[in-house]
């Protein structure tokens, strides 16, 4: 149940009407920090793998632990943000991130390393809705603040790009630990600009923390995780896999339960899901990083064990996929303002999906599989650049105005609760498989066809502004 705090006096800060640029590039670089880190981890897992001596589920708990940890505590985040002060969450968020990426350096234990990055997590998950937060408060005039959230939206597809390739020189010139200390001068530099030119936010009146929400929510998230890595290497039927699971089926019942009496103070109002829009923007969500974060996994693995390519020109085969999120969110959300979400996101998930299915039959070493590889990823790059800032809109537009943040950030945490999903059953595909070759073609295919899915939802649940469309 939640608990109630005293609520204060709302302050209105004096905001200049034309805020710094470089206030703005201070905000995006705490946002660019956190997406890179769930993309720059990828092409150095081998080299994590051979220092800790650790296997494959050890790989997906370095991975996981952040994204589990991002994405559900994203919305507590954002209720935070609201009751503390953008500003003051967002320092918060950029200290602790700094401090841990650096610690993070220099973990010599696989325990210690899937420990910081469960903490790495909280502390990303303090600077996304924060700095929007900020974003809102300081931009005042409308058009101007349209155009501030769109430069900071497009950092997405940018530390999408520059992930696996920093990564791979970084781990290829320096060693693995440079993926994590390249964080620091980046906290650094964005909190001495926040410090600066970042006015204070005001301060809004906010019902209780929902803790039996958010707790619920972690334990069925996480136990759920758990059982879906160590499944293969204990056994299925092994008690601590059983007793995961149990807890995941009693934890989401806790948690439904718990927003289902809380209402609208609730962390995550259920009554958003009563859209048929908004449900189907936030499951397509899921689906969308599933395939993305899983196929990021598989190929990264695959790419250095099975095909022999460093870092570096791992880090560099990406760049089919990773180029067109950089640059073609900018026509999809023009293209989205004219015809509606529906047909982008569709044609996105189609575009997905193939490219996963196309790359499934050949996962060897000539010509042929070189060139499937690449028409592959840049399908599949298209089909994230227009799917994504799709699904965005969805939620925009199908959710009330007070509940425009909330809808935000469950589609947010959706996304990251598909990451962690993604890697995790790809990893079981992988792990029960005979080869690495075959394990990443079974993984694709399973991949490709969660992404067709999406597709299906995404066409049957989103809306279109088209005359005459249903």
């Amino acid at each position: 149940m939640a608990t109630e705090a005293a609520p204060e006096s709302a302050v209105t800060p004096d905001t200049p009407a034309k805020p710094s640029r470089a206030l703005l590039i201070g905000l995006s670089l705490g946002y660019f920090m956190v997406l890179l880190d769930m993309t720059i981890v990828s092409v150095a897992l081998p080299a994590i793998a051979d220092y800790l001596d650790v296997g494959l589920s050890g790989l997906q708990w370095v991975t996981n632990g952040y994204t589990i940890t991002f994405a559900a505590l994203l919305l507590t985040a954002g209720w935070l943000s609201d009751r503390f002060g953008g500003r003051r969450v967002f320092l918060w968020g950029l200290v602790g991130f700094g401090v841990l990426s650096g610690v993070s350096a220099f973990a010599t234990t696989l325990s210690a390393l899937i420990t910081l990055r469960l903490a790495l997590g909280a502390a990303g998950a303090l600077l996304l809705p924060a700095s929007l937060a900020v974003i809102t408060n300081a931009y005042t005039v409308p058009a101007e603040r349209a155009r501030a959230v769109g430069s900071w939206a497009a950092i997405t597809g940018a530390a999408l790009a520059a992930g696996p390739v920093v990564g791979g020189v970084l781990t290829d010139t320096v060693g693995w630990r440079a993926i994590f200390l390249i964080n620091v001068p980046l906290a650094l530099a964005s909190f001495v600009i926040t410090v600066k030119l970042a006015p204070e936010t005001a301060l809004k009146q906010r019902s209780g923390l929902d803790l039996t929400g958010q707790l619920s929510g972690v334990i069925a998230l996480a136990a759920l995780v758990y059982a879906l890595i160590e499944g293969p290497d204990k056994g299925w039927t092994a008690g601590g896999v059983l007793t995961a699971f149990a807890v995941t089926v009693v934890a989401a019942a806790v948690f439904t339960g718990a927003e289902l009496r809380a209402g609208d103070s609730a962390m995550l109002p259920l009554r958003m899901f009563r859209n048929r829009g908004f449900s189907s923007a936030v499951a397509a969500g899921l689906l969308a990083n599933f395939g993305l974060s899983g196929l990021l996994f598989v190929l990264s693995l695959y790419f250095q064990d099975g095909r022999g390519y460093s870092p570096v020109t791992a880090g560099l085969a990406f760049l089919p996929l990773t180029l067109p999120t950089a640059f073609n969110p900018i026509f999809t959300g023009r293209l989205v303002g004219r015809i509606g979400p529906r047909r982008p996101a569709t044609t996105g998930f189609v575009l997905m999906g193939v490219g996963a299915l196309v790359q499934a039959p050949f996962t060897g070493d000539g010509p042929v599989a070189l060139v499937a590889t690449v028409i592959g990823l840049l399908a599949f790059g298209f089909g994230v650049s227009f799917a994504l800032p799709a699904l965005v809109a969805g939620v925009a537009s199908t959710v009330p105005t007070e509940l425009a943040g909330m809808g935000a950030g469950t589609l947010n945490s959706a996304r990251q609760v598909g990451a962690s999903l993604g890697v995790a059953v790809l990893g079981v595909i992988l792990d029960l498989s005979s080869s690495s070759a075959d394990g990443t073609r079974w993984a694709l295919v399973a991949g490709g066809v969660a992404l067709l899915a999406g597709a299906l939802i995404a066409f049957s649940g989103l809306h279109s502004k088209d005359p005459g469309a249903a």
